[in-house]
């Protein structure tokens, strides 16, 4: 069970409308919540954040629909920022997600989440995830179209700028992801070998690894639009690469980090969603696993592409601690491409920290 916080008796307008912009959830984890290292799977953790964001910017989009100057709408997942999984979160820990939003265009919004573990036995409480949402409203009646958004209060005139900024970066970045995928990803195109197959591959090539998974959108998927929860996607999304990482590794594996997760289509109830994963990269404590959801509508006999993301794992031992990771076989020009442009992210992710740690950053 998910818990809100709610705060409404009371307040004066200025309070009320800081504390609609901002939301807790909580809920306590549970043994089906677990991976096979026996912490939390990280794509609990993706869904949670979702659920916080989407409820705080969906309520913050229909300020307009209740002064009756907008229609009523719901916002879309468009984009995660990277999400980092500093700390694991255990069975039995209380996760709460605290979303507040942040910045708004005229037709977005961005949300920052945080995420926290207390342990209530102890009276531990620690920050586990932080990670940056952005939405985009349509309305619920077809034809789903864009609404504006209501303008956001900020402290400081500095406080604008910088989500100006963000704004104009993330809008920068999406605008390039559009035009990443090579031939070989396109909708259709990769293959998954059946395990007979796979018992004739090769041991931790791209082929050996690579997995799918294909499941029908039914209603508990979906929004009261009709449009797949973008943290049920990515739930799944994390699944999926989480298979990848387990067969090329042959051991424990934790999700370490997920670089931006770009929604470029919505998905409607009804379509079946073929969600694929590959290893794409790896060095020698993680392994960087590209996954692409792809869906098809059967009446209509088309596909398209509705997101994609780089997940990072990391290999754990008998005491779970990281491993070495074992080293990825690339034979084709499309997987050493997509290898050396994975060596490009992990050279600039190591650069960054080093900055940061330095305080340059």
């Amino acid at each position: 069970m998910l818990f809100y916080s709610a705060r409404f008796t009371a307040l004066t307008s200025k309070h009320t409308e800081k504390v609609m912009a901002n939301i807790e959830v909580s809920r306590v984890m549970l043994s089906d919540d677990s991976n096979l290292a026996g912490n939390v799977h990280g794509g609990t953790i993706l869904k949670l954040i979702e659920e916080a964001g989407v409820i705080v910017a969906t309520r913050h989009c229909n300020k307009e629909f209740q002064l009756k100057k907008n229609p009523e709408c719901y916002a879309a997942l468009a984009r995660v920022e990277r999400t980092d999984f500093m700390e694991p979160m255990f069975v039995g820990e209380i996760a709460q997600i605290h979303a507040e939003m942040s910045y708004t265009s005229m037709h977005s919004l961005e949300v920052q989440c945080f995420v926290f573990a207390e342990n209530v036995l102890k009276g531990e409480r620690r920050l586990t995830n932080r990670a940056t949402l952005w939405y985009v409203p349509l309305t619920i009646s077809s034809p789903h179209s864009p609404v504006s958004v209501p303008p956001l209060t900020y402290k400081t005139p500095e406080d604008e700028e910088a989500g100006r900024v963000r704004y104009e970066t993330q809008k920068h970045l999406r605008s390039q992801q559009k035009n990443t995928h090579d031939e070989y990803s396109a909708p259709g195109q990769v293959n998954v070998l059946t395990p007979a197959g796979r018992s004739l591959s090769t041991q931790h090539s791209v082929s050996y690894s690579q997995s799918s998974l294909i499941v029908m959108l039914h209603p508990s998927d979906c929004n009261k639009a009709g449009f797949a929860s973008g943290g049920v996607t990515m739930k799944m999304m994390d699944n999926v690469a989480g298979i990848v990482a387990f067969r090329h590794c042959r051991s424990n594996v934790v999700t370490a980090s997920v670089e931006a997760v770009d929604f470029h289509h919505p998905v409607k109830l009804g379509l079946v969603m073929t969600i694929t994963g590959r290893p794409v990269f790896n060095s020698n404590r993680s392994l960087d696993i590209e996954v692409f959801v792809d869906c098809e509508n059967i009446v209509e006999g088309r596909s398209f592409r509705a997101c994609s993301a780089i997940f990072t794992f990391v290999s754990l031992d008998a005491n779970c601690k990281p491993q070495p990771v074992p080293e990825l076989k690339v034979d084709t020009d499309a997987e050493k491409l997509r290898f050396e442009l994975g060596r490009k992210r992990y050279i600039a992710k190591k650069g960054y920290r080093k900055r940061k740690i330095a305080g340059d950053e």
